[in-house]
């Protein structure tokens, strides 16, 4: 990890501090989705792309899943979490340097129940990239495309876990497209909109391995209500906010 590298030390609440970086920090749609996953006490856990492993640390602060990895292919994003992890006494937490493509061997295929995603959301020609390479991997499909993600998750997922993610509804058909090829089933759908009246920003998906077919389309969350956060946001936030 670079020496020069500048760490600020952020509290999600209940006590609970996380390491950022410039490169590795979160937004909304990690904490979204990090809610949505809704993780059993029993869950083996795996964060893809976990970055500083906010939806890893988001669970282990409610003391939800039994085991959790998170896998990044930044040396930087696993130190940073790795550091989180021992100061906040995480042992059941463990950091993977890798690539997606490169995981054999590294974690063992077919035993996770719940695996976890905020992928980037542009395609590899999609827009302007950044000069930045770390902030392009982690916008841009470079180093891994949507479809490579819910191929390694196939094999990640024990039959019948869960797959959730997050991502822009404009490659909605895509990703359910994509999941339906890797006998991922759709099953949970909710659309995320910053306030009534506006178009949805984000999507949080569920799928089930091998799981039967039958999609529930939750409501729709509000971020604002009102000028202020919408009560179900804060419902969400409220901890973390109270970190801060």
């Amino acid at each position: 990890m670079d020496k020069d590298l500048v760490i600020s030390r952020q509290p999600i609440g209940k006590g609970i501090f996380i390491n950022t970086s410039k490169h590795h920090t979160f937004g909304t749609d990690a904490v979204l989705l990090a809610d949505f996953a809704r993780p059993k006490r029993g869950d083996r856990i795996i964060d893809l792309g976990t970055g500083c492993g906010i939806i890893p640390f988001l669970m282990l602060r409610e003391k939800k899943g039994q085991s959790f990895i998170g896998i990044d292919i930044s040396a930087e994003a696993v130190k940073l979490a790795e550091m989180s992890a021992k100061e906040n006494g995480f042992d059941n937490f463990k950091a993977v340097n890798s690539d997606l493509l490169d995981l054999k061997g590294k974690v063992e295929f077919g035993r996770a129940t719940l695996i976890t995603c905020n992928p980037p959301y542009k395609a590899p020609n999609a827009g302007l990239k950044n000069p930045d390479e770390t902030a392009r991997i982690a916008r841009h499909e470079t180093k891994c495309t949507l479809e490579d993600i819910i191929a390694v998750s196939a094999k990640l997922l024990q039959t019948s876990g869960r797959f959730c993610l997050c991502h822009r509804p404009e490659r909605l058909a895509e990703l359910i497209e994509l999941l339906r090829k890797y006998k991922i089933e759709p099953k949970r759908l909710r659309c995320v909109s910053q306030r009534l009246g506006e178009r949805p920003w984000l999507v949080l998906v569920e799928g089930r391995r091998c799981g039967n077919t039958g999609l529930t389309i939750e409501s729709e969350l509000y971020i604002e209500e009102n000028g202020n956060f919408s009560k179900e946001m804060k419902d969400i936030y409220g901890c973390y906010k109270e970190g801060h």
